[in-house]
């Protein structure tokens, strides 16, 4: 059988991955590595120590753009719902590698999903057919997020940076389209730089695209409305923390679910 771990840079996929390597052996086993040109310089660091920890090398496949550069080509901003990025970046690349050198007979592909998730791997089966997909970490023993970390550095695997820094992932940089306002609030206060490229970015789209759009989503008053990150950092800034929805939200990169697609562009 060919195993296929989707191997993200995270803790989660690592700990799949060991999890199949254990049972499996690493025969004919590939760790897949989709490049979003946009990770976290510690991220590859990771990624080749984590590697070395399974015995197998990192299949990488990288498109060249980034996710921005996806967004202008698409002319549509990534947000919660729709994420062109992680379709163009992760899931096409992915299965059309996979599609290319994977036998469905005879081919098993794994993600670092775990129990709490379930709604997630529904979502992505259909996806991936006639594959046969598995997440490890849904089988016992049963592991809290909290424990799964622990194993990196049991391991004796260095923590990845952004880990160190309580990001809830490893992945983009720290930046996702998908994740809640909690999530971009740590990225104002952890890494500021980094929040005001995204910040010029989503303005750069706007001004391109001509139209009032955001990343992220304003509740107030009931009402649900695209929110700019130069609003929402102009509001922490204030400290009308109490006017904001849902800081505590961190959501979740979500990246191999596919989420309904844009029926039109943003021009």
């Amino acid at each position: 059988m060919k195993r296929v771990v989707m191997f993200s840079g995270g803790a989660a996929s690592w700990y799949a991955a060991r999890r199949v390597a254990d049972e499996h052996g690493i025969d004919d086993m590939t760790l897949l590595f989709t490049d979003t040109s946009m990770e976290d310089d510690d991220l590859y660091r990771f990624l080749d120590e984590a590697a070395a920890n399974i015995g197998v090398p990192v299949t990488v496949l990288k498109d060249g753009r980034d996710v921005w550069d996806v967004f202008f080509d698409e002319r549509f901003l990534g947000n919660t719902m729709v994420d062109p990025c992680s379709r163009v970046l992760k899931r096409e690349p992915a299965k059309k590698w996979i599609t290319e050198n994977c036998d469905p007979a005879d081919t098993v592909i794994y993600f670092g999903m775990d129990w709490t998730e379930g709604h997630r791997m529904a979502r992505l089966r259909p996806f991936w057919e006639p594959y046969q997909v598995e997440a490890p970490l849904m089988k016992p023993p049963l592991l809290m997020r909290e424990q799964v970390l622990s194993k990196i550095s049991e391991a004796g695997i260095e923590m990845p940076r952004l880990y160190r820094m309580n990001f809830p992932h490893n992945n983009c940089g720290g930046f996702c389209v998908k994740t809640g306002q909690g999530h971009f609030k740590q990225l104002l206060e952890m890494m500021p730089e980094r929040y005001a490229y995204h910040e010029q970015r989503e303005q750069e789209f706007r001004e391109f695209i001509g139209k009032d759009v955001g990343i992220l989503i304003d509740r107030r008053g009931g009402e649900t409305k695209r929110m700019t990150m130069r609003e929402f950092r102009e509001r922490l800034q204030a400290n009308q923390q109490d006017t904001l929805f849902d800081l505590d939200d961190f959501g979740g990169c979500n990246c191999w679910v596919p989420e309904s697609e844009p029926t039109g562009d943003d021009k």
